[in-house]
Protein backbone atom coordinates (compact mmCIF):
# COMPACT_ATOMS: atom_id res chain seq x y z
CA UNK A 1 0.00 0.00 0.00
CA UNK A 2 2.99 2.50 0.12
CA UNK A 3 3.07 2.92 -3.64
CA UNK A 4 -0.19 4.18 -3.31
CA UNK A 5 -0.44 7.68 -5.71
CA UNK A 6 -1.05 11.24 -3.83
CA UNK A 7 -4.23 11.35 -5.34
CA UNK A 8 -5.38 7.81 -4.71
CA UNK A 9 -4.97 8.30 -1.24
CA UNK A 10 -6.81 11.24 -1.04
CA UNK A 11 -10.11 9.09 -2.52
CA UNK A 12 -9.34 6.59 -0.28
CA UNK A 13 -9.04 8.55 3.04
CA UNK A 14 -12.57 10.61 1.66
CA UNK A 15 -13.63 7.21 1.48
CA UNK A 16 -12.81 5.98 4.81
CA UNK A 17 -14.71 9.49 6.21
CA UNK A 18 -17.58 8.53 4.36
CA UNK A 19 -17.85 4.95 5.66
CA UNK A 20 -17.70 5.40 8.84
CA UNK A 21 -19.63 8.68 8.86
CA UNK A 22 -22.63 6.05 7.22
CA UNK A 23 -21.34 2.38 6.19
CA UNK A 24 -20.90 1.15 2.27
CA UNK A 25 -24.47 2.59 0.83
CA UNK A 26 -24.20 5.88 2.34
CA UNK A 27 -22.06 7.14 -0.31
CA UNK A 28 -21.54 7.16 -4.44
CA UNK A 29 -17.99 8.53 -6.22
CA UNK A 30 -19.86 11.53 -6.86
CA UNK A 31 -19.51 12.50 -3.08
CA UNK A 32 -16.03 11.32 -3.37
CA UNK A 33 -15.72 13.68 -6.17
CA UNK A 34 -17.13 16.84 -4.28
CA UNK A 35 -15.28 15.99 -1.39
CA UNK A 36 -11.71 15.30 -3.42
CA UNK A 37 -12.54 17.80 -5.97
CA UNK A 38 -11.61 15.33 -8.81
CA UNK A 39 -13.77 13.74 -11.74
CA UNK A 40 -15.79 10.62 -11.06
CA UNK A 41 -14.06 9.52 -14.61
CA UNK A 42 -10.38 9.93 -12.50
CA UNK A 43 -11.89 8.13 -9.57
CA UNK A 44 -12.81 5.07 -11.75
CA UNK A 45 -8.88 5.35 -12.95
CA UNK A 46 -7.73 4.58 -9.70
CA UNK A 47 -10.40 1.82 -8.64
CA UNK A 48 -12.60 0.72 -11.11
CA UNK A 49 -15.50 -0.73 -8.82
CA UNK A 50 -16.88 1.08 -5.38
CA UNK A 51 -16.42 -2.29 -4.06
CA UNK A 52 -12.21 -2.21 -4.91
CA UNK A 53 -12.18 1.01 -3.65
CA UNK A 54 -13.85 0.11 -0.33
CA UNK A 55 -11.66 -3.50 -0.08
CA UNK A 56 -8.58 -0.61 -0.47
CA UNK A 57 -9.93 1.20 2.39
CA UNK A 58 -10.13 -1.80 4.62
CA UNK A 59 -7.07 -3.62 4.12
CA UNK A 60 -5.40 -0.62 4.86
CA UNK A 61 -6.90 -0.36 7.74
CA UNK A 62 -6.56 -3.85 8.76
CA UNK A 63 -2.68 -3.10 8.33
CA UNK A 64 -2.88 -0.13 10.44
CA UNK A 65 -4.47 -2.11 12.91
CA UNK A 66 -1.77 -5.09 12.96
CA UNK A 67 0.96 -2.70 13.03
CA UNK A 68 -0.64 -1.04 16.09
CA UNK A 69 -0.78 -4.25 18.28
CA UNK A 70 2.12 -5.36 17.06
CA UNK A 71 3.29 -2.04 18.68
CA UNK A 72 1.70 -2.86 21.92
CA UNK A 73 3.33 -6.32 21.71
CA UNK A 74 6.70 -4.92 21.71
CA UNK A 75 6.46 -2.14 24.25
CA UNK A 76 4.19 -2.96 26.79
CA UNK A 77 5.04 -6.08 28.58
CA UNK A 78 1.92 -6.20 31.24
CA UNK A 79 -0.66 -7.68 29.66
CA UNK A 80 -3.35 -5.47 31.66
CA UNK A 81 -1.87 -2.08 30.48
CA UNK A 82 -1.78 -4.15 26.76
CA UNK A 83 -5.36 -4.14 26.93
CA UNK A 84 -5.68 -0.78 28.38
CA UNK A 85 -3.75 0.90 25.73
CA UNK A 86 -6.18 -1.11 23.11
CA UNK A 87 -9.08 0.51 24.72
CA UNK A 88 -7.52 3.57 25.43
CA UNK A 89 -6.70 4.39 21.85
CA UNK A 90 -10.36 3.93 21.12
CA UNK A 91 -11.66 6.43 24.05
CA UNK A 92 -9.70 9.10 22.89
CA UNK A 93 -10.52 8.67 19.02
CA UNK A 94 -14.02 9.25 20.25
CA UNK A 95 -13.53 11.93 22.59
CA UNK A 96 -11.78 13.88 20.09
CA UNK A 97 -13.54 12.69 16.89
CA UNK A 98 -10.53 11.79 15.06
CA UNK A 99 -12.19 7.81 14.45
CA UNK A 100 -15.26 7.24 16.15
CA UNK A 101 -16.09 4.53 15.11
CA UNK A 102 -14.22 0.89 13.53
CA UNK A 103 -14.53 1.05 10.06
CA UNK A 104 -15.29 -2.96 9.92
CA UNK A 105 -17.48 -2.62 12.94
CA UNK A 106 -19.49 -0.21 10.51
CA UNK A 107 -19.02 -2.52 7.90
CA UNK A 108 -19.65 -5.80 9.64
CA UNK A 109 -23.54 -4.26 9.99
CA UNK A 110 -23.64 -4.62 6.40
CA UNK A 111 -21.93 -7.81 5.61
CA UNK A 112 -24.99 -9.65 3.79
CA UNK A 113 -24.99 -7.05 1.17
CA UNK A 114 -21.24 -6.15 1.02
CA UNK A 115 -19.53 -7.86 -2.03
CA UNK A 116 -17.72 -10.78 -1.40
CA UNK A 117 -13.96 -9.74 -1.96
CA UNK A 118 -14.98 -6.71 0.74
CA UNK A 119 -16.74 -8.96 3.32
CA UNK A 120 -13.38 -11.13 3.14
CA UNK A 121 -11.32 -8.07 4.03
CA UNK A 122 -14.01 -7.09 6.90
CA UNK A 123 -14.09 -10.88 8.68
CA UNK A 124 -10.15 -11.01 8.30
CA UNK A 125 -9.83 -8.02 10.46
CA UNK A 126 -12.14 -9.08 13.44
CA UNK A 127 -9.71 -12.52 13.13
CA UNK A 128 -6.78 -10.69 13.58
CA UNK A 129 -8.23 -9.15 16.13
CA UNK A 130 -9.76 -11.68 18.18
CA UNK A 131 -6.33 -13.72 17.95
CA UNK A 132 -4.21 -10.89 19.29
CA UNK A 133 -6.73 -10.70 22.47
CA UNK A 134 -7.19 -14.32 22.95
CA UNK A 135 -3.11 -13.98 22.88
CA UNK A 136 -3.55 -11.71 25.45
CA UNK A 137 -5.78 -13.24 27.24
CA UNK A 138 -3.57 -16.37 27.61
CA UNK A 139 -0.53 -14.51 28.78
CA UNK A 140 -2.45 -12.87 31.31
CA UNK A 141 -3.55 -15.80 32.54
CA UNK A 142 -0.46 -17.56 32.84
CA UNK A 143 1.07 -15.16 34.44
CA UNK A 144 -2.17 -14.06 37.00
CA UNK A 145 -2.62 -11.19 35.67
CA UNK A 146 -5.77 -12.40 34.88
CA UNK A 147 -8.69 -14.28 36.24
CA UNK A 148 -10.06 -16.06 32.98
CA UNK A 149 -13.48 -17.50 33.81
CA UNK A 150 -13.73 -19.27 29.92
CA UNK A 151 -10.96 -20.12 27.46
CA UNK A 152 -9.07 -17.12 26.26
CA UNK A 153 -10.34 -17.40 23.24
CA UNK A 154 -14.26 -16.96 24.48
CA UNK A 155 -12.77 -14.46 26.52
CA UNK A 156 -11.48 -12.27 23.92
CA UNK A 157 -14.65 -12.61 21.75
CA UNK A 158 -16.31 -11.16 24.60
CA UNK A 159 -13.97 -8.36 25.03
CA UNK A 160 -13.90 -7.18 21.26
CA UNK A 161 -17.88 -7.31 20.98
CA UNK A 162 -17.95 -5.26 24.03
CA UNK A 163 -15.57 -3.22 22.89
CA UNK A 164 -17.35 -2.67 19.91
CA UNK A 165 -20.68 -2.27 21.34
CA UNK A 166 -19.03 0.66 23.37
CA UNK A 167 -18.32 2.40 20.31
CA UNK A 168 -21.99 2.00 19.20
CA UNK A 169 -23.19 3.34 22.63
CA UNK A 170 -21.44 5.98 22.85
CA UNK A 171 -22.29 7.05 19.07
CA UNK A 172 -26.28 6.51 19.98
CA UNK A 173 -26.11 8.48 23.01
CA UNK A 174 -23.97 11.20 21.56
CA UNK A 175 -21.53 11.40 25.10
CA UNK A 176 -17.65 9.60 24.50
CA UNK A 177 -17.87 8.89 28.50
CA UNK A 178 -20.31 6.22 27.81
CA UNK A 179 -17.30 4.03 25.96
CA UNK A 180 -15.81 3.93 29.48
CA UNK A 181 -18.44 3.15 31.51
CA UNK A 182 -19.82 0.16 29.07
CA UNK A 183 -15.89 -1.05 28.79
CA UNK A 184 -14.60 -0.36 32.54
CA UNK A 185 -16.31 -3.19 33.90
CA UNK A 186 -14.54 -5.52 31.04
CA UNK A 187 -11.38 -4.56 33.55
CA UNK A 188 -13.44 -5.70 36.37
CA UNK A 189 -14.31 -9.02 34.91
CA UNK A 190 -10.91 -9.68 34.43
CA UNK A 191 -9.92 -8.92 38.04
CA UNK A 192 -7.93 -5.48 37.08
CA UNK A 193 -10.47 -2.57 37.66
CA UNK A 194 -9.06 0.83 37.43
CA UNK A 195 -7.87 2.10 41.29
CA UNK A 196 -11.44 4.28 43.05
CA UNK A 197 -13.79 3.08 39.76
CA UNK A 198 -14.40 4.76 37.21
CA UNK A 199 -14.02 8.86 37.90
Amino acid sequence: MSNISTKADEIVQSARGLIIAGGYNSFSFADISAEVGIRKASIHHHFPTKAALVRTVVARYREEARQGLARADANIADPVARLRAYTGFWEACITDNTAPFCICAMLAAELPVLPADVAVEVRGHFRDLASWLAAVMKHGGAEGRFVLQRPAAEEALTFMATVHGAMLSARAYGDPKVFATVVEPLFDRLGHPLPGGIT
